[in-house]
């Protein structure tokens, strides 16, 4: 420990100052407070997915632990398969970053502009339990990528005006960003990928029974939750009030979302 570093200052020195640096406050509080800006569905997710990553990079858990089997869930009671397969998108890589960014994004945009939390987490509930009633008919056992896929193809189709930069190269408007992201996994792995397509197809459902069928049967929203649901998560809170318009409230923020997504990288 007697070693010199180039100054002249003894490296226990220089360590005892590294260590007893004022930490950036700033820094940390703002992010925070970013932290704890998102809504709660979408934070909840967020740290269930970053805390899986580190778990399985750590050794901890395995991903034979964490993937989705019929058999293993309701023949031997691993129930928690139901959700650890929609929050592991591999250990800490560009991969699980790429998620991230997505979740942070597209699934952040869409409960911020749902009519309340009780909406959002009934889409949520009605995806989840969707892609888990398929997966074993697309053989797919890890479902976070294709429920990421389905919120992203519900919020552009609900901002068709939005125009969008993939990798800085390639510039369209919000609704063919799914098929870019589509184009873009054929081109890099040589085959279709299944998860996004069957997002695509779940969150297609979503979207016409949500957002295009009210308008021409009278309003009726076979989608939204029921009052059991609402009160569930909104402590006996009254259901927001339906505009008056035949548009969902959850389309009504178009506008919003637009200076939140410059780039797709």
């Amino acid at each position: 420990m007697a070693a010199m570093l180039g100054d002249g200052m003894p490296l226990e020195q220089c360590m005892s100052t590294y260590f007893t640096m004022e930490i950036p406050t700033q820094r940390l509080t703002s992010a925070a407070a970013g932290f704890f800006e998102m809504p709660v569905v979408t934070r909840v997710w967020t740290t269930a997915t970053v805390l899986t990553g580190l778990l399985v990079q750590c050794q901890i858990l395995t991903p034979f632990q964490l993937f989705y089997s019929f058999r293993a869930v309701f023949q031997e009671q691993q129930y928690w398969r139901l959700l650890s397969t929609f929050v592991y998108f591999g250990p800490l890589s560009l991969n699980l970053l790429f998620h991230i960014f997505f979740i942070q994004r597209y699934a952040r945009m869409l409960e911020e502009s749902a009519a309340s939390v009780a909406h959002f987490s009934w889409l949520m509930a009605y995806a989840v339990l969707s892609l888990l009633a398929i997966a074993p008919v697309s053989n797919q056992a890890f479902l976070g990528t294709t429920l990421s896929s389905t919120l992203v193809y519900i919020w552009s189709r609900r901002n068709p005006d939005v125009r969008l930069s993939f990798l800085g190269l390639l510039t369209f408007k919000a609704p063919w960003l799914p098929w870019v992201l589509i184009a873009f996994n054929v081109v890099l792995h040589g085959h279709w990928p299944k998860d996004e397509l069957c997002g695509i197809a779940v969150g297609d459902v979503w979207y016409f029974f949500n957002d295009i069928y009210p308008s021409t049967h009278g309003g009726h929203r076979p989608m939204d939750p029921p009052q059991w649901w609402i009160r569930l998560f909104e402590r006996g809170a009254l259901a927001v009030p339906a505009p008056d318009s035949d548009i969902h409230a959850a389309a009504l923020n178009r506008d919003v979302a637009a200076p939140v997504v410059p780039d797709v990288r």
